[in-house]
This record gives structure tokens, sequence and C-alpha cells, in this order.
């Protein structure tokens, strides 16, 4: 295939991995994270403020990317912003990924390119999160595309690359705190390219020989200064400022906070905090690599993304021991520059004792991409070539094998615990709860003006803030306050609010239901609404 025959088998992973990726958002209620930010979104669409919280909620791209796309989704569900709307945003996100693999084909080969093309639209954990209205998979977004701008720079030195990628830095910085993660492993890549490059430091060898470089000291800093030598300051310089301008224009909210910028600096002393132990999301360092592994509950399916993983291996192996030009056009260079990356990366992850599921999505990106140059490695290596369609099938297989559990995940057990992509979520019992209360609210005399007070510890009762948002006289408490009494109370049962006996039989505990696993809320009404609800039931029953 030559010129743009090249891209339509991206063009259509793309679509398909798009349509996988957008169909039923609703199906899953919103996790604690997606309705905070939910109501950070709002307060920029519906008033036009943000202002950037260095303790809380990430750095601001999601918000501001989330504008353009909630107006084209509001001509197709005209309204307020919902759930669907919000979680297009990352599906696009999702999508981006694919689309953004032309711009590392001379690196990666046609091949590779497609193979990981189709790994991407099918990981379990790409589409899970994809449909996560959260700031992981434009990050993921925004680290690929500064890393194919470099690796574009490498190719051809200029102005537009260098750009691409400084812009590319500064929307990192500016989705996530982590970036600081990816930039490390990057140059640290470069690096080590670097001092493992043969072919291009060859004929430089000689001359740091003959000037008395002598020894791998010497031709590692040889092979440094040549690839740093493709580097043009003045490009470099521009791409460092608009890294900053970037960060400081989104941080500031466009110039309205001063402050932000200085707060995107702060942020890192409150998060070495969390990131040191003072956090509920301490994991032990295997905690990402059993659910990518070999996740099981007892009497359940195993949940893997092995394939990915031994595929990923067999990648490392070849960029490292085939020899330039072979592996289907695997560029050494890139490569070698990947693996050692996504190596790092894994490593930092790994070893910061703070982790949250969706955090892998990073170097699980990198292990995609190098798990097609190791399918394309298995198919190119069986002799003779009429042989190639049996790994040609095991490809196949892994990748339906990869799409069943993205399913699965996705469609069949979105909010289920069972289900290793699902962390802390709101359980689908939430669904019953809202139910209960519209009806309530249906017969109240107010209306959407009916007093409520909702209690939990450490404002655990997330995201029911976002779904009853329209009320207005809803009280919101960390524990029992001294007046607790309202139309309806929910209360989380921890608190042992115990309102029928405090009210001497004014209220009425009507049901108890499953915020998150193990953590359960109760209900009281009050009794005269309780009789009117049941009344109403009744008379709906007999119609």
């Amino acid at each position: 295939m030559k010129g743009w025959a090249r891209l339509w088998p991206i063009l259509l992973i793309a679509v398909a991995g798009g349509i996988f990726r957008g169909g039923d958002l609703a199906v899953r209620p919103l996790h604690n994270d997606e309705a905070i930010n939910a109501f950070k979104l709002a307060e920029l669409h519906d008033h036009g403020r943000y202002r950037y919280d260095p303790h809380e909620y990430h750095g601001p791209v999601l918000y501001y990317a989330s504008l353009p796309v909630l107006k084209g989704v509001s001509w197709v569900r005209p309204g307020q912003p919902d759930e669907v709307g919000m979680r297009w945003v990352t599906v696009l996100f999702g999508v981006g990924l694919i689309l953004l693999l032309p711009l590392v084909r001379d690196g990666m080969g046609t091949g590779p390119m497609v193979v990981a093309g189709v790994l991407t639209a099918v990981s379990p954990a790409m589409v899970y999160y994809s449909r996560y209205y959260i700031h992981e998979v434009p990050l993921v977004f925004f680290t690929f595309l500064t890393l194919a701008a470099g690796w574009r720079y490498v190719r051809r030195p200029g102005w537009g690359w260098a750009a691409m990628a400084g812009v590319g830095v500064g929307l990192m910085y500016a989705t996530k705190e982590t970036f600081v993660f990816a930039v490390a492993a990057a140059a640290a890549g470069v690096l080590v390219m670097a001092a493992a490059g043969r072919g291009a430091a060859g004929a430089g060898e000689a001359e740091g020989d003959a000037a008395g470089t002598r020894g791998w000291v010497g031709r590692i800093g040889l092979r440094w200064r040549r690839v740093m030598g493709q580097v043009q300051p003045r490009h470099w310089g521009m791409a460092g400022g608009l890294a900053i301008g970037v960060a400081v224009v989104l941080f500031s909210s466009f110039l309205a906070n001063p402050g932000g910028p200085w707060d995107a600096v702060r942020t890192y002393f409150i998060w070495l905090e969390r990131a040191g132990g003072a956090s509920p999301h301490i994991h032990p360092w295997h905690f990402y690599w059993e659910r990518l592994a070999w996740y099981r509950w007892p009497g359940e399916r195993v949940w893997t993304e092995g394939a990915i993983l031994l595929l990923a291996g067999v990648g490392v192996v070849g960029v490292w021991w085939r020899r330039p030009g072979g592996g289907g056009g695997v560029d050494w260079r890139w490569g070698r520059f990947l693996s050692v990356y996504t190596l790092l990366l894994a490593g930092m992850y790994s070893a910061i004792p703070y982790k949250t599921p969706w955090c892998f999505l990073g170097f699980l990106h990198g292990l995609i991409l190098l798990a097609g140059v190791g399918g394309w490695v298995l198919v190119t290596v069986v002799r003779p070539v009429w042989l190639r369609v049996l790994p040609g099938l095991a490809l196949a297989a892994a990748a339906g094998q990869l799409g069943w559990q993205a399913w699965r995940a996705s469609y069949w057990m979105p909010a289920d615990f069972r289900n290793p992509y699902v962390y802390a979520h709101t359980a689908g019992d939430v669904e019953n709860l809202l139910e209960r209360v519209a009806e309530l609210v249906a017969v109240h005399p107010e209306g959407e003006r009916m007093p409520m007070q909702v209690m939990a510890p450490r404002s655990e009762y997330w995201p029911l803030p976002w779904y009853w948002r329209r009320m207005e006289r809803v009280g919101w408490w960390d524990a029992v306050p001294e007046n607790p009494y309202a139309a309806v109370v929910v209360a989380a049962t921890g608190l042992n609010a115990n309102l029928e006996e405090r009210s001497e039989g004014a209220m009425r505990m009507v049901g108890m239901f499953e915020l998150r696993p193990r953590f359960f809320v109760e209900v009281y009404v009050e009794r005269e609404l309780w009789a009117r609800f049941l009344e109403a039931r009744a008379a709906a029953r007999r119609r």
C-alpha cells in the first residue's frame, strides 16, 4: 500500500472503535470523580467560571475540551449537560489515540501500526475508561501526540513539529499533574536510545576514538551529542515557550485567575504528601499488574489482557534484537525509545504507593504499541510465507478475546465490583434510590423544592449531588446535624441516625440502598408524605 491507501485501515479501525466505545453511555451510574468533574464542567458551561484548585480535580483541559463536544452533542440531544454528553468527550479522545497512529507509521511500520490500532480499539481497559469522564484518557492522548511530534521532528527537524511537541507538553501539564512521569520516562528513553544506538553513531565512533574518547562512556557521550545535535536550540526554545504559554493560559483560566499558574506548581507539594501514604488509595506495587494480567473472583471467569502483555514482550525483544529495517519496517530508534519509555513509566507507577486503576493507561498504551510490533514480528518470522496464516489467526483470536472482555466490562458488568476496572464505583442500586426520591418529589406539594437532608462521613454521598443538582433545598452533611429532620433524609448507616426513634415516629425508614460496595444509606420519609406516596401508588395500580 502507498500514500493515503495506508491510512484506510486506521480510519476503519477508528470508526469501529468509536462505535464500540459510544454505545449506551448511560448504562453505568456516575463514579464520584465523574460527578465532581461534571459539576466543574457545569460551572464552566453554564456560567463561564473555572478556577484551578491545587488540592483536587486536576487540570482544566478536560473541562475546556468538553465545551465544543457538548456543543456538538446538544444538536442531537438538546438540554443541559448530562453523563452521555460528557462521556462523549473521553470517547473522542479514545478514538483519537487510534487516529494519531499514522504519525508514527514510519517508526512502527504499516503492519505493526495496524495491529496496534486493533489492540487499542479492543483493549478492555482502553474501551472502559474511554467511557469514563475523567482526565486519564485525554492525558494519554496528549502524551502520544507529544511523542509522535517528537518522533516527526527526529525524522525531519522543523518549526512545525517542534511547535506541536511544545503545545502537547503544555496540554499534558494542564490535563493532569502526573504528566511529569511521562516526560521523565520520555527523556530517559531518548538518553538510552542514544546510548544504545548502533547505526546512527557508527561513523562518529571513529571520530570519538580519534579524539581520545575510547571506552563505552566516551561512545555514549558521543552518541548523545550526535542525537542532541539534531536539536536546534531555536526550535526547542520556541517549543518550551509554547509549553509554558499553553499551561499559563489554561491554569489562569485565560488570564482571569493570575494565581492559577503558581497553584499549578504548588500542587506538587500537596500530591507528594498523598503519594507518600496520606491517602486511602495506597496499594502494593503489583496492584496494576494483577488487573492487567490475571484478575479473578472465586467461581468467576478470568479477566486478562495477557495477550497484550505477551505481545509487548515479543515487541521489546524484537526492537532490541532485530536489525534496523527488519520486523516489517520498524525503525529501531522509535522501537527502542518506546520500550524504554514504557518500561520506565510502568516502573514509576508501580513504585508509587498511591494507585487508582486508570493510572495504568499511560504505560498500557505504550505496551499496546509494543504489542503491535510484537504481533507483526510473530507473523513475519514464520517461514514459509503461507504458514503466516497461523500467527495471523492467533492474533485475530487474541483480538476477539480482548473485544469480548471489553464488551463484558463496559456493557454487561460496568459497575460490578468483580470487574477489574471498577474501583470505588457507585453501585447499580443507586438507580433505585434515585427513582424512589423522584417518586416522593412527584407527590410532595413543593415538587423539586422538597426539603432533604443527606448525611455521610467524609462527603461519601457523592455522586448524589450531581443527580439532585436541580433540587434547591438539599442539605449536605458529613455527620448527623443538630436538626436532622426534613421531608426526606438520606443517611449513611454508619452514622446510626436512627431517626424513627429520635422523631418519636414522625419519620419512617422506608428502605436501605447500596451506594457503593458495602456502603449503605438509609432513607427516612415524613410519615404524612409517605402516606401520600402509598396512596398515589395504589391509585396508579387501580388505573
